[in-house]
């Protein structure tokens, strides 16, 4: 029994040595409880910086979760344990080992492309407009497609259902359409004011214009002439238009209509409801624009004084004028070059004018 006398000996050192360590924590914390009371007058939050956190968390690791909470009082032991994983998160976060983090942005191209083949085609759905998109060399998801058009307020599948527009009709069938009108001008001659017609028929698909002899005042006979010259089997405007669009003038009669549809080009008369401008709206369009722009900056004296407007204004219209509509110039005749200084081309006085890198 000798050899365990001296177990009671270091039993009572050991709680001696713990009765003064446990003396020191709770003076320890009585301090850190004082601080904190005189810290909350104050109203202030205790912020510690980030050396002070790893210094805390590190000591706080080392002991187990029971002596933590009863130690701990500045703040909870899930805090200090907090601070301690964030350290070791730390330690291994490659982060800034990386180029691009996160997922790319969609550029504002992508974007604008996937909108412009939606507003364009509405019956496209996200896929065809994602296959578009990548045939043109970008590399877009078909989620990301669905997202931007579902974001602008698109349906993004598609909708074969969807009636046809008129300005899509027109479009797909416009090669082989042509339309003509008539409009009105009154010349200034020595005997007053004399109203004179004009007709002419416009290409849709090109936006060319021919436009008949002028005479005062058309009849029967007259428009049976312009039915030749329009229907000639070589040089004929229509001879590569299947239907030509007209409204309900008396002028064109049946001997007009016969003359159209006996012809080589067996071009057929369409003729609108009574009342419907807007059927026929790109030569109502053409007579507002050569009216706008060319006769009503003009006093006209005669017939001939007219002809030649109308042929200054019909050069600028096919040769120099850049059309909206078709995005380009009609029939361009002269030879450019990108390198040129930009020369000025003036017709009817500078009224018409047009601006081209003419080549030397």
């Amino acid at each position: 029994m000798k050899q365990y006398t001296w177990l009671p000996i270091v039993t009572i050192l050991a709680f001696c040595v713990n009765k003064e360590l446990y003396k020191a924590i709770s003076y320890l914390q009585t301090q850190i409880d004082v601080m904190i009371e005189n810290h909350a007058l104050t109203d202030k939050r205790l912020i510690l910086t980030n050396s002070q956190r790893i210094r805390l968390a590190a000591k706080a690791k080392k002991l187990s979760r029971k002596m933590l909470n009863e130690t701990t009082r500045l703040f909870t032991p899930d805090t200090i344990l907090g601070w301690y994983h964030k350290l070791i998160a730390k330690k291994y976060d490659g982060s800034k080992n990386r180029s691009n983090p996160g997922r790319p942005v969609i550029s504002d191209e992508i974007i604008a492309l996937v909108l412009k083949f939606k507003t364009e085609n509405h019956r496209w759905g996200y896929l065809k407009i994602r296959d578009q998109i990548e045939y043109l060399g970008f590399m877009v998801s078909k989620n990301t497609v669905k997202s931007i058009l579902i974001k602008h307020g698109f349906d993004p599948f598609p909708n074969h259902d969807t009636p046809s527009r008129w300005n899509e009709f027109i479009k797909s069938h416009w090669h082989v359409l042509a339309a003509c009108d008539f409009f009105t001008i009154e010349l200034m001659t020595p005997h007053g004011l004399v109203r004179c017609t004009v007709f002419f028929v416009i290409e849709l698909a090109t936006r060319k214009v021919w436009f008949a002899p002028i005479k005062l005042q058309p009849n029967g006979d007259y428009m049976k002439q312009v039915a030749r010259l329009l229907a000639d089997c070589e040089d004929g405007f229509l001879n590569k238009h299947r239907y030509l669009i007209c409204d309900r003038d008396p002028l064109f009669t049946n001997d007009f209509r016969d003359i159209i549809k006996t012809s080589d080009a067996k071009t057929k008369m369409l003729k609108l409801p009574a009342k419907s401008p807007n059927l026929n709206s790109y030569a109502e369009r053409f007579v507002r624009t050569i009216k706008s722009g060319c006769l009503n900056h003009f006093i006209l004296p005669d017939v001939k004084t007219l002809e030649y407007t109308i042929s200054e204004f019909q050069k600028y219209y096919h040769h120099e004028r850049i059309h909206q509509g078709i995005g380009k110039i009609i029939d361009p005749i002269y030879k450019l070059d990108d390198k040129a200084k930009i020369q000025t081309i003036e017709r009817l006085g500078g009224l018409l004018k047009s601006y081209h890198r003419l080549a030397a």
